[in-house]
């Protein structure tokens, strides 16, 4: 019961995050993803309904690095989005933590793009 509870209490601050946070062509958003073992992130126009750049612990350049879903792991990983990014013209996006504290992974990842030359 207490899993389905914080399930809940995830979906609800996704939905008011989403409410107010939308990506376009000219900034679009970065949204983050994490499982137990991965992380994901990707920048998406929400105007078109497209994903402009994704990267994720499982890609293989990011692999060769023996990257994982922890701290160290979202701080390469940041770093990896953040050239992604500026290879594909982005420098500006809007940040959406996907209903996740603005700690640990989260800001760790958030710093090590913002170090890469996004701006949010």
């Amino acid at each position: 019961m207490k899993t389905v509870y914080k399930a809940q209490l995830l979906q609800k601050r996704k939905w008011r995050i989403r409410k107010k946070v939308t990506g376009t062509a000219a900034r679009p958003r970065l949204s983050l993803k994490f499982s137990g073992k991965h992380i994901y992130a990707q920048a998406i126009n929400d105007a078109a309904g497209a994903t402009l750049v994704f990267v994720s612990t499982l890609d293989p350049e990011v692999r060769k690095a023996k990257v994982k879903g922890n701290v160290n792991g979202a701080k390469s990983l940041g770093t990896a989005f953040a050239a992604k990014a500026k290879a594909a013209g982005i420098t500006a996006v809007v940040f959406d933590r996907n209903g996740r504290l603005y700690h640990g992974r989260v800001k760790t990842f958030a710093d090590a793009a913002r170090e890469g030359g996004l701006q949010f």
